[in-house]
């Protein structure tokens, strides 16, 4: 079926994001890069599930980077329990205006959940004015451990940035990074910041074979 372009979000640091429709499937993208879609979330929603079987207390503090197409939420909501508090940190506007829009339908009741509360903002600042605040913080901003959307994501992913989680998280608390490819030097450098890292490889898409994700589960030790 043809493509349509429903809307246009523009980035604070330039470019833009591009909500695409094409029949029921929905899409994000930036450039050629799909950075969401309707029809894949299996990996995105792991990132919660897998990060909150990992912890002893179900109703800690989640911190969300990026709120993409819901999924992560969503799956946070279904994971954690009735006194669970959940942030979602996203930098673009109108990405939360498709949320209730657009998408509405693909979000089902998770933004009105009283647990969840969506800050426009950099989920980099939410973190180094936090400390030993998170449970989780669960990171599905770019495509993988660097700056794709924004160059200045980068710092989320640098030695400094990790030793700010490991200073955001309380003992025993988790970062968990998702990203649609492997990465080495990244899983060192969360060993070198002081965390235990689990690298874990999910099937991206229950109907095609050989696409698989990978999730980094880092916790900080206590």
């Amino acid at each position: 079926m043809p493509f349509e372009t429903l809307d246009v979000a523009d980035l604070p640091g330039g470019g833009a994001l591009h909500l695409i429709r094409s029949g029921t499937f929905y899409s994000i993208q930036y450039g050629d890069e799909e950075l969401m879609g309707s029809h894949v979330r299996q990996s995105e929603q792991a990132l919660a599930t897998l990060t909150c079987d990992r912890l002893a207390d179900r109703n800690g503090r989640v911190l969300i980077g990026g709120l993409g197409m819901g999924f992560t939420l969503g799956a946070a909501l279904g994971a954690w329990g009735p006194s669970a508090t959940i942030v979602v940190a996203e930098l673009v506007p109108k990405v939360i205006e498709w949320a209730r829009g657009p998408l509405a339908h693909i979000f089902g009741g998770s933004l009105a959940d009283p647990r969840a509360t969506v800050e426009l903002a950099d989920v980099h600042d939410v973190i180094v004015r936090s400390t030993n605040h998170f449970d989780a913080i669960l990171l599905d901003v770019d495509n993988g451990p660097d700056g794709l959307i924004q160059l200045e994501n980068d710092r989320l992913y640098c030695n400094w940035g990790l030793c700010a989680a490991y200073a955001a998280l309380r003992p025993a608390g988790i970062l968990a990074v998702w990203s649609s490819y492997s990465d080495v030097g990244f899983y060192e450098r969360l060993e070198r910041a002081g965390f235990d890292v689990d690298e874990i490889t999910i099937d991206a898409d229950q109907y095609k074979d050989n696409v698989q994700h990978t999730i980094w589960l880092a916790a900080k030790p206590g």
